[in-house]
């Protein structure tokens, strides 16, 4: 298991890198006040409506970065920073959910792959973390070994798709935001480049964490392979 912790060691410090430096961003553009003087709530009024999109509610939600787009309610659900103040990092974010929304209206493929595997992969990530410590605690012991962490390394590795197929999610749902504040002209040019900046940084956070997953379940495919030579 010194392989395992090893890995978890290195994607922490990766992780918590990353995650400061998306606060610490986020904290500095929040300092940068839009000349339009419009909110989060505003912006992400316009971007549905301004793409047809009038079947979506925009709501605020407790904590901070818990921003996000529910598809089975159809709300976007701002953090209550993001949806009242006035900020290059709250226009991002906004817009950003809204991208979301967007995806949802028009069918996007990534989209629907990710929701679909939403109840299962919930299943599996609660499962694989104790089917994987039973294989590992009777790999050598007992013939059912093998085949108990075989089946923990599917459930992790169910999770670990559901990772990388959120990274092309994200990404065109950032991609959407950047080109709708760009083309309606919202932000000055400073003020769309922290945007950017923004989304950029969080955009990382779910690269660190798909990779992280990759090398773990590699990690645990090699135990597998290992045990049965």
């Amino acid at each position: 298991m010194i392989g395992y912790y090893l890995i978890a060691g290195i994607m922490f410090i990766v992780s918590l890198y990353v995650s400061n430096k998306l606060k610490s961003k986020f904290k500095s553009y929040s300092k940068m006040h839009l000349q339009n003087g419009m909110s989060g709530k505003e912006i992400a009024e316009k971007m549905l409506r301004d793409n047809g999109i009038y079947d979506v509610k925009v709501i605020s939600t407790p904590g901070m970065l818990s921003d996000h787009y529910n598809p089975s309610k159809k709300t976007v659900n701002l953090s209550e920073g993001v949806y009242s103040q006035r900020n290059a990092a709250a226009a991002a974010v906004a817009a950003h959910e809204c991208g979301h929304a967007v995806q949802h209206a028009k069918s996007y493929s990534w989209l629907k792959m990710r929701s679909a595997l939403v109840p299962v992969v919930s299943v599996a990530s609660n499962l694989s973390q104790w089917v994987i410590l039973a294989g590992l605690v009777l790999l050598y012991t007992s013939t059912l070994g093998p085949t108990i962490f075989f089946i923990g390394i599917v459930l992790f590795g169910l999770g670990t798709l559901f990772s990388f197929i959120t990274l092309p999610v994200e990404y065109d749902a950032s991609n959407r935001a950047l080109a709708w504040l760009e083309t309606e002209n919202m932000l000055t040019r400073q003020e769309h480049d922290a945007a950017k900046d923004s989304l950029k940084w969080a955009a990382r956070t779910y690269v660190v964490a798909a990779l992280g997953s990759l090398a773990t379940l590699l990690y645990f495919v090699g135990i597998f392979m290992g045990s049965r030579d």
